[in-house]
C-alpha cells in the first residue's frame, strides 16, 4: 500500500491519537538520519503503528511494536476506558491482538510491521540493535513509565528521535507520568527537545 493510503488507514483507524500527533510521528519517523528501525512501546489497536508503517515504507525501515495487548490500567473493568467487547471470554482479560492484527493487515501494511506480543521490560534485554527512533507509548503509571524508560532509552541510537506520548504539563490535563519520563530525559543532557505537537514531545539523542 502507498504511503498516503497508509497514512489515510492510520487516521480511520481506532485510537485515542488525534490526527496532528500522529503525523508529527509520522514526520518525525521519516526525517530521522541514522540506520535503524523503528520501536513502539504500547500500541492499542495499532493507529499510531500505522503512522510509523508510512514513514517506514518511504525510508525502508521496519517497525517493531511492543505490547502484552492486555490493556493499561485505564483499560481494566471499572476504569473509564473499559470496552468489554475486547474482553476474551476463554481467560477473561482484554485482548487487543486481533483488533490490532486486523488493523495492520486491512492496511497491508504487514511486511513492514513487526508485532511482538510481551510486555516491554521483558524484550528489552533480549534486544541489541540501537534504534532509529524509539515511540513510549506504554502504560501510563509512574512505576511503568520509569519501567519503559529504564529498559529502551539507552538502545536508541545517537542522533535518533525519542517520541513520548501524552505529555501533560497541567495535571488538570492528564496524568504525569509521561511528563516524567520527558523531564527525566531532557534534563539528563543528552537529549535536545524537537518542534512537538499538542502531547506529542520528540527528542533527539546528542550523546
Amino acid at each position: 500500500m502507498h504511503v498516503s493510503d497508509l497514512l489515510a488507514a492510520a487516521q480511520a483507524a481506532p485510537g485515542f491519537m488525534p490526527d496532528d500527533e500522529g503525523l508529527a510521528l509520522y514526520e518525525a519517523a521519516r526525517g530521522v538520519a541514522v540506520p535503524g528501525p523503528l520501536l513502539e512501546v504500547g500500541s492499542w489497536m495499532g493507529r499510531s503503528a500505522l503512522y510509523l508503517a508510512a514513514a517506514a515504507r518511504e525510508t525502508g525501515r521496519q517497525v517493531v511494536t511492543v505490547d502484552h495487548h492486555r490493556g493499561s490500567e485505564e483499560h481494566q473493568p471499572g476504569w473509564e476506558y473499559h470496552d468489554p467487547s475486547l474482553v476474551d471470554p476463554a481467560v477473561g482479560l482484554i485482548d487487543t491482538l486481533p483488533r490490532f492484527r486486523n488493523t495492520i493487515a486491512t492496511a497491508g501494511a504487514e511486511d513492514v510491521v513487526v508485532a511482538v506480543v510481551t510486555r516491554s521490560e521483558v524484550l528489552a534485554p533480549l534486544w541489541s540493535t540501537p534504534l532509529a527512533l524509539l515511540f513510549l507509548d506504554g502504560s501510563h503509571t509512574e512505576e511503568s513509565a520509569r519501567r519503559d524508560q529504564d529498559a529502551w532509552v539507552a538502545k536508541l541510537a545517537v542522533g535518533g528521535t525519542l517520541a513520548i506520548h501524552d505529555v501533560f504539563p497541567d495535571p488538570a490535563d492528564g496524568g504525569q507520568a509521561p511528563y516524567g519520563v520527558y523531564r527525566r530525559v531532557l534534563e539528563s543532557g543528552d537529549f535536545t527537545e524537537l518542534p512537538g505537537v499538542g502531547s506529542m514531545r520528540l527528542l533527539r539523542r546528542e550523546r
